[in-house]
């Protein structure tokens, strides 16, 4: 059986970091603060939001919350995020998307300011990702794949590492931190032919592909650390699930982060150490 790269164990090792720097924090003075802007009741994004805040709290990080209803005029969403961009007290700032039809998501996505966007939502922290830059932050998802295998201490240098979807939000940002971690990297997506035969002969793989339980055994061999990005609910079985089919392949593989408990639960505390580092960046 597989060894499960549990993700609680990684976000309390993040947390007490995270604790650590509010605590100098605020012995100047200074309350880290994040803002979240969501437009309706998404139950997903309702989700994500308790977890974030939970964890926020849990730190000691102040947050801020922008709830709009359907229906609300763009120009009134952008008039708000305008004020966040330009308020000293806040120092990240988290939107929800897609935004609702009639918005021009490109546009306000590119509002946030680069040194408060610390889910990387805008063009210029996501350039940062692919440079290599300290000047913007990574989106969570991606960071916390490579928080887990940095706390498991799976060296990625030089292995053959493939990353099984390409969108903004995981696939394209994570290989290319993976690259810049020396890992050899291949990026696969709907299109891609023979996929079985290249996860087969990867050491690592990450599914991101963002079908339920597509991945069997089939897609596997012994010995690979498969870390599954994927989080859907199976209606049949009653129970969240990954991309991943995991009762087949963990009596394959080496190593595989399990879903729900993994990926998952390491995301809002980087998003949370993300906002504390926006705000020392701020306050330095």
């Amino acid at each position: 059986m597989a060894d499960l790269l549990k993700g609680k164990a990684v976000a309390d090792s993040l947390n007490e970091t995270t604790k650590a720097k509010v605590n100098v924090l605020k012995e100047k003075g200074i309350e880290p603060c994040l803002a979240i802007f969501r437009i309706g009741e998404n139950p997903s994004d309702l989700s994500y939001e308790k977890g974030a805040c939970k964890k926020a709290e849990e730190c000691g990080v102040k947050v801020v919350k922008y709830v709009f209803e359907e229906g609300t005029e763009p120009y009134i969403y952008c008039d708000k995020l305008e004020e966040a961009n330009i308020d000293p007290g806040i120092h990240g700032i988290l939107m929800f998307r897609p935004l609702p039809k009639g918005f021009d998501e490109e546009k306000i996505r590119n509002m946030i300011d680069v040194r408060k966007d610390v889910d990387a939502c805008s063009d210029m922290s996501l350039s940062s990702v692919f440079i290599n830059s300290d000047k913007g932050y990574a989106p969570c998802t991606a960071r916390a794949v490579i928080e887990l295998l940095d706390y498991y201490n799976i060296d990625v240098k030089g292995k053959n590492v493939v990353v099984l979807g390409r969108s903004l939000v995981i696939g394209k940002p994570v290989g290319m931190m993976l690259l810049n971690k020396n890992a050899t990297l291949t990026i696969c997506h709907s299109k891609t032919e023979n996929l079985k035969e290249i996860t087969k002969n990867a050491d690592i793989v990450i599914a991101a592909i963002g079908k339920m339980e597509m991945l069997d055994k089939s897609y596997f061999k012994k010995g690979q650390t498969v870390i599954d990005v994927g989080i859907h609910y199976n209606e049949e079985k009653q129970k969240l699930c990954g991309d991943v089919l995991a009762e087949e392949v963990e009596s394959l593989v080496k190593t595989l982060s399990p879903v729900p408990g993994g990926i998952g639960s390491i995301t809002s505390s980087v998003l949370i150490r993300q906002t504390v580092e926006a705000c020392e960046k701020q306050n330095s």
